[in-house]
C-alpha cells in the first residue's frame, strides 16, 4: 500500500461555518461534489495559496457532533483497508463504502476516536 496524498477532513451537518472559518485563513472552495456514490455524501474541497487542502464532508445520517479526520489516499484501497480494520478501526457505515466511478472511500475509526478516511481514486 502507498500513501498518494493526505490532509485533514471534517465531517458536518453544518458545513457552512467551518467554510467561513477557513475562508477567513486564506482557504477557497475549490469544488462540491454532491451525491457521491450510494450514500449521497457530499464533499467540498478547499485550498489555500500555499496548496494545503482541507476537505469538508457532510454526511447523509445526523452527527451528534463533528468529526475530525484524516484524509489517507492510497494506491491500493483493500489492503489499506485489511490494514486499518487488523488495528481495530471500524467502518463508520458498517460494511458499506461510498464507491463512484473514480473513487472508492470508507470512514473508519478507531477505538479512541481516531477518523480516518481512506480513498482510492480509481484512473481509467
Amino acid at each position: 500500500m502507498k500513501i498518494t496524498t493526505f490532509n485533514p477532513q471534517i465531517m458536518t451537518n453544518n458545513p457552512e461555518p467551518v467554510m467561513e472559518l477557513f475562508q477567513e485563513l486564506g482557504f477557497e472552495k475549490r469544488h462540491d461534489k454532491k451525491d457521491i456514490g450510494e450514500l449521497k455524501v457530499e464533499g467540498i474541497r478547499m485550498k489555500d495559496a500555499n496548496g494545503y487542502a482541507l476537505d469538508i464532508s457532510i454526511p447523509p445520517i445526523s452527527l451528534p457532533k463533528d468529526l475530525i479526520a484524516i484524509r489517507v489516499n492510497v494506491d491500493d484501497f483493500d489492503e489499506a483497508y485489511q490494514f486499518f480494520t487488523e488495528r481495530g478501526f471500524k467502518n463508520y457505515y458498517g460494511d458499506q463504502t461510498a464507491d463512484t466511478k473514480s473513487s472508492r472511500s470508507a470512514v473508519l475509526i478507531s477505538e479512541s476516536g481516531l477518523g480516518i478516511n481512506l480513498v482510492q481514486h480509481i484512473k481509467k
